[in-house]
């Protein structure tokens, strides 16, 4: 099936900063007979949409690498001969390769999870990226129990702020480490225990640990930062704990202490979403449509936005995020 009606979207005219974003109008993409066209509503920044206008990580192959955007919002415009699942006029939201900041994008039936009926779309284009991250890392790759403990790094970023809410939902104690106090304070009625603002003195981190955990160490490590915050994370770890690493925005470059590693018996693993086969993509969306949806449905979890832009703000936007001062999602309103 063809369209050839027209659409807005992104453009990254050259590789720079956000001066580089157009608005263009294109014709609307093609979909299979096993493909859904989503009419996009409401998308969400993330790094890696900095980073591909950058020119520092293009998206994976048969995605368009001049339209960034990796989640959206929206309905269900039409579908393909063999689907299924879904219906016109049905409200889905998920992750993709990119093509996101546009107005229409084609994906897998599987790869879609119906809004709850209490989520905008401003608010649902805030979940996806950052609910599935924490929650595959979290509760499935990490297997957390009721009762550990959590620490997270970067605790007032997107991903941050859902892992979070995943450990109250779980009846485990999340505490976590921001750049500034302000940002522990505002974490902490979704769910944060404590936390510490943390620059450069590392040694601060430890005995804050060891007070929050009464001398027992941190079960699961969420690092979305990097760098020295994987050497630092090491010590505050118990016997057999667990860290994920997901971020790197302090430095690829991680050094591990057999003295903590060995003895404790330790796991650390690293994880990412953008690159994973489809199989495993439409795995962890199933996972997130039956562990997290009907917890976002109830009221038990909610979305952060931290500002909202219109589509021909997208240079705006991209300063936002960038300036390192948001506390949740900046949204993107496809108007």
């Amino acid at each position: 099936m063809t369209t050839t009606n027209t659409m807005q979207a992104v453009w990254i005219s050259s590789f720079g900063g956000p001066e580089v974003l157009e608005i263009r109008e294109l014709g609307k993409p093609i979909f299979n007979d096993d493909q859904v066209l989503v009419r996009v509503r409401a998308s969400s920044l993330n790094r890696a949409d900095l980073l591909q206008r950058q020119g520092k990580y293009p998206p994976p192959p048969g995605f368009p690498p001049e339209i960034p955007g990796i989640e959206f919002a929206g309905e269900v415009a039409e579908v393909g001969a063999s689907v299924r699942q879904w219906r016109p006029g049905q409200r889905v939201f998920g992750l993709t390769g990119g093509g996101a900041h546009a107005e229409y994008l084609v994906t897998g039936e599987r790869l879609l999870a119906e809004i709850p009926a209490n989520l905008s779309f401003d608010q649902a284009a805030a979940v996806p990226e950052v609910f599935i991250t924490a929650h595959d890392a979290l509760w499935t790759q990490a297997a957390l129990r009721p009762g550990e403990t959590v620490l997270i790094h970067a605790v007032g970023s997107g991903v941050g702020l859902a892992a979070v809410q995943l450990c109250r939902a779980l009846q485990a104690a999340a505490y976590g480490t921001s750049r500034t106090a302000d940002k522990i304070e505002q974490a902490k009625p979704l769910g944060l225990e404590d936390g510490l603002a943390l620059r450069e003195n590392f040694d601060d981190l430890e005995a804050a640990a060891q007070q929050w955990t009464s001398g027992k160490g941190i079960n699961v490590v969420l690092d979305l930062v990097g760098g020295p915050y994987v050497k630092a994370s090491q010590k505050l770890l118990a016997p057999q704990g667990r860290m994920v690493l997901v971020g790197t925005m302090a430095g690829g470059s991680y050094e591990l202490d057999a003295r903590y590693m060995l003895s404790r018996r330790l796991k650390v693993w690293g994880t990412v979403l953008r690159g994973r086969a489809l199989e495993e993509k439409i795995e962890v969306t199933q996972k997130f449509a039956a562990e997290v949806v009907p917890l976002l449905a109830r009221g038990v979890l909610r979305p952060n936005i931290d500002s909202i832009f219109k589509l021909a703000e997208i240079a705006q936007a991209h300063a936002r995020l960038e300036s390192n001062e948001t506390f949740g999602k900046v949204v993107l309103r496809m108007e």
